[in-house]
């Protein structure tokens, strides 16, 4: 059994882009319908996302348990810690944006910096780019992230192996 205070490694691909599309969909009505509250809650879990991955996630339990396993779609297992630190980027943005908002009455500063967040997540959610993994692996290259971190981005000869049996497989 997985340990609760621990985030998962490899992570699943399709679950990652789904927990993105619901933070989209809830910046979205946030913004559109001025709740500040709402964007207290997208914080919130994006902390529980950083400290445990989907276990204490509401959005992640609902993704990995009911949505992600009734899905045509096969797992597609990637290095956990890239999108661990993605989430936590993505935990300091929506912090930020909700102390702004609901702390330092600053709505137009916590506004754009949602703004930001749903950017962020709608390239992940829409276009399986991972800003935050790809802000990893520019820290990695200049030696702020050790290589040890993730010694699954370094393989790059164990993630090709990898999706070449994938590829045999669905033929």
């Amino acid at each position: 059994m997985r340990r609760l205070f621990s985030f998962p490694n490899p992570v699943n691909e399709v679950s990652s882009r789904l927990v993105a599309g619901g933070v989209v969909a809830m910046s979205a009505a946030a913004l559109a319908f001025q709740l500040e509250w709402l964007v207290a809650v997208i914080a919130l879990g994006f902390v529980a996302r950083v400290a445990t991955g989907p276990s204490l996630s509401v959005l992640g339990q609902l993704v990995t348990r009911v949505v992600t396993p009734r899905l045509p779609a096969a797992p597609k297992p990637v290095p956990g810690p890239p999108k661990r630190f993605a989430q936590g980027i993505g935990a300091v943005v929506s912090g930020a944006s909700a102390l702004l908002l609901l702390v330092f009455d600053l709505p137009v500063a916590g506004w754009i910096l949602l703004g930001v967040l749903v950017v962020a997540a709608s390239l992940e959610a829409f276009l399986a780019f991972c800003l935050g993994c790809q802000i990893f692996a520019l820290l990695t290259r200049i030696g702020l992230i050790p290589d040890s971190v993730c010694e699954a981005c370094n393989d790059i000869r164990a993630r090709t192996d990898a999706a070449l049996e994938r590829a045999a497989a669905s033929n």
